[in-house]
C-alpha cells in the first residue's frame, strides 16, 4: 500500500498574513472577510482567541471584546504565495504532490525510508522545510489520504499511522473529523453515533439502505477505507509573492520595503529549489483601480535580493505609477545558475554567482539595455557593433605563458570621436580633399572641442593617410571617410578620420 504524508496549515488565511507581515508575529491580530458591517473575523491570533474573540464575530463585536485587536482583510496574493511555498515543501519530499486545498497538501512517500531513519523523522524534516519559509505545519502519514489528512489535523504533529491500523486509528476519534454533509451528521448523532468506531461497527448493508450512498461512503471512511487515488499536480513555472498593503503609498521607498520582504521570501524559496531568477515581472495594482505591469529581463540569472530590488527601483523612478498603489505582486521566472568547474592546473573560474551579482547590480546602476558583452557585425565601421548577453567562456584547462609582443602598438578607441579644430598656421588652407601634405599644411595645430576629453593638442609632426572609408554606398545615407594617423609635437600619436560630406575632423583612437 502507498504511503502519504499530508501538509496541513491550521488557521490558513491568518498565517498567510503573518507570513508578508513578520511584524505582526505574536500579536491579537484577526483576518476579516468581508467589507463595513459585513467583515467577519474567519481566523484569529492566540493572543486574540484568549481575549474572547472567535471566528464568525462582526468586526465590530470582535473590537468591543478586544479594543486593541489589529485586524486585517482576507489577502488572495498573500494566500496563493503561501499556497505555492507549501507546494514546494511538499515537493521536496516527492515529486508526486497533491493540491487538495488551500492549507492542504499530500506528498507520495512511499520509498523515502533509504532518505530518512523512519517516518516520523520525515515528518521532522518536512516541518524544519516550512518554518525555513515562515510556515507552520502540521504532518500526518498514513496509506490513505483520509487517515492522513485526520492525522494531521490534530495538535500533536508528526503524528504516524501504521500501515493497516487506520481503522484503530480513526475509532476514538469524533464524527466530526470525516467531514460529513450536515443533515447526515444530524441523523447519526441522533441514532447516538458520536464516534467514529461506533458508526464503524454498523452493519454496512443496513447503513446503505437507510442513508442512501453518503451513508454507504462515510462507513467506509470510518472503517478506514478510502480509494480515491492520488491526483500529482504539476509545478508552476514562476514564483509569486505579493501583498495588499494596509494603506496605499505614493511615494516609492515604502513600496520598496515592502517589496524586499517578499523577494526575501522568493530568495529562500529559490535556494532551497537551487535555482535563479532570470527574469521578473511586476504586478501593481492602483488604487481606486488599474493595474500596471512591469517585465525586468536580468543580464544573468541571479538570486541577490539587493541587485532585483535596484532593477524595481530603477524601473518605478524612469516610469512611476500614476496613482497610489495599493496592492502588488512579484513573480520571478525561475532558471538554471550559471555552473562553475574547477580545474587542477588552470587558472580559477569566476564563481557563478558572484558573477551574476555584479551582472545584476551593473544592471540596476546603468539599466538592463547598458550591459552585455560587445560583439563584431558585417560592416566597415569601427564603432558598428551588436551587444549580447554577458556569458564568458570556461576557464582554459591550462594556464598559459603571457606572450611576448614585438613592437605592436595598441588603440584606445574614444567613444563618442572627440571633435577637433584643424588650424593652418602657416602656408594655405588644407587642401579640398582633406590631404595633410606638407606643400599644403606645414603647421597644425589640433585642439580639443571644449569640454572634451581627452585633450588633444598640438602641431602635426607626421602625417600618414589617407585611407578612405566606404559603408553604404547603395543606401540613401552612405558613408564615407579618410582617417590618418598623426603624431604631434606633444608626443601623442592618434587615429583621426574627415568626413567629407561636412568638412569636419574627429579623433577616432590614440595609440598606447
Amino acid at each position: 500500500m502507498p504511503r502519504l504524508a499530508c501538509l496541513y496549515v491550521p488557521l490558513f488565511p491568518l498565517a498567510a498574513r503573518l507570513r508578508s507581515e513578520p511584524d505582526l508575529m505574536g500579536g491579537a491580530v484577526a483576518v476579516c472577510e468581508g467589507n463595513g458591517s459585513a467583515a467577519r473575523v474567519v481566523a484569529a491570533a492566540l493572543m486574540a482567541r484568549q481575549a474572547g474573540v472567535r471566528v464568525g464575530m462582526t468586526l465590530a463585536q470582535a473590537r468591543s471584546v478586544l479594543p486593541d485587536l489589529i485586524a486585517r482583510g482576507r489577502d488572495p496574493v498573500c494566500e496563493r504565495s503561501a499556497h505555492e511555498a507549501l507546494l514546494e515543501v511538499g515537493w521536496r519530499l516527492s515529486p508526486r504532490v497533491e493540491e487538495a486545498a488551500d492549507n492542504l497538501v499530500v506528498a507520495d512517500v512511499g520509498g523515502m525510508e533509504r532518505l530518512f531513519e523512519d517516518e516520523a523523522h520525515l515528518g521532522q524534516s518536512a516541518i524544519r522545510a516550512a518554518r525555513s519559509l515562515d510556515l507552520r505545519v502540521r504532518v500526518g502519514i498514513a496509506a490513505t489520504k483520509l487517515a492522513a489528512r485526520i492525522a494531521a489535523r490534530l495538535p500533536a504533529t508528526p503524528v504516524v499511522v501504521r500501515e493497516g491500523d487506520e481503522a484503530r486509528f480513526l475509532a476514538p476519534l469524533p464524527l466530526g473529523h470525516l467531514a460529513l454533509d450536515g443533515r447526515l451528521l444530524t441523523t447519526l448523532r441522533r441514532w447516538g453515533i458520536g464516534t467514529i468506531g461506533e458508526l464503524a461497527a454498523l452493519p454496512a448493508d443496513r447503513v446503505a439502505s437507510r442513508l442512501g450512498l453518503a451513508g454507504s461512503e462515510a462507513h467506509q471512511a470510518a472503517r478506514g477505507l478510502d480509494p480515491r487515488p492520488l491526483v500529482p499536480h504539476q509545478p508552476s513555472p514562476a514564483l509569486s509573492e505579493g501583498l495588499e498593503l494596509e494603506w496605499p503609498v505614493v511615494t516609492v521607498e515604502p513600496l520598496l520595503a515592502a517589496i524586499r520582504q517578499s523577494l526575501e521570501r522568493m530568495h529562500e524559496r529559490l535556494a532551497q529549489l537551487d535555482l535563479a531568477c532570470s527574469m521578473l515581472e511586476l504586478e501593481l495594482g492602483l488604487e481606486p483601480e488599474g493595474v500596471v505591469r512591469r517585465a525586468i529581463r536580468l543580464p544573468s540569472p541571479t538570486r541577490d535580493v539587493a541587485a532585483m530590488l535596484g532593477l524595481i527601483r530603477l524601473e518605478l523612478e524612469s516610469d512611476p505609477p500614476q496613482a497610489p498603489v495599493a496592492a502588488f505582486l512579484c513573480t520571478l521566472h525561475p532558471a538554471q545558475p550559471r555552473r562553475g568547474q574547477l580545474t587542477l592546473f588552470g587558472p580559477a573560474e569566476i564563481h557563478p554567482e558572484r558573477l551574476a551579482t555584479a551582472l545584476a547590480r551593473l544592471a540596476a546602476r546603468l539599466g538592463p539595455q547598458c550591459v552585455g558583452s560587445p560583439r563584431a557585425v558585417d560592416g566597415h565601421l569601427p564603432e558598428g557593433f551588436a551587444s549580447v548577453s554577458f556569458d564568458p567562456p570556461p576557464a582554459p584547462k591550462l594556464r598559459d605563458r603571457p606572450r611576448q609582443g614585438r613592437g605592436l602598438l595598441g588603440v584606445r578607441v574614444l567613444r563618442p570621436p572627440v571633435g577637433l579644430e584643424v588650424i593652418a598656421e602657416e602656408g594655405p588652407a588644407p587642401a579640398s580633399d582633406g590631404a595633410l601634405g606638407s606643400d599644403a599644411l606645414r603647421l597644425v595645430s589640433m585642439a580639443s572641442i571644449s569640454g572634451a576629453t581627452p585633450r588633444i593638442q598640438g602641431l602635426v609632426r607626421v602625417a600618414a593617410g589617407p585611407w578612405r572609408l566606404e559603408e553604404g554606398w547603395w543606401s540613401d545615407q552612405p558613408v564615407t571617410r579618410d582617417y590618418w594617423d598623426v603624431e604631434l609635437s606633444s608626443g601623442g600619436l592618434y587615429r583621426i578620420y574627415r568626413d567629407p560630406s561636412s568638412g569636419e575632423w574627429f579623433a577616432d583612437g590614440m595609440y598606447d
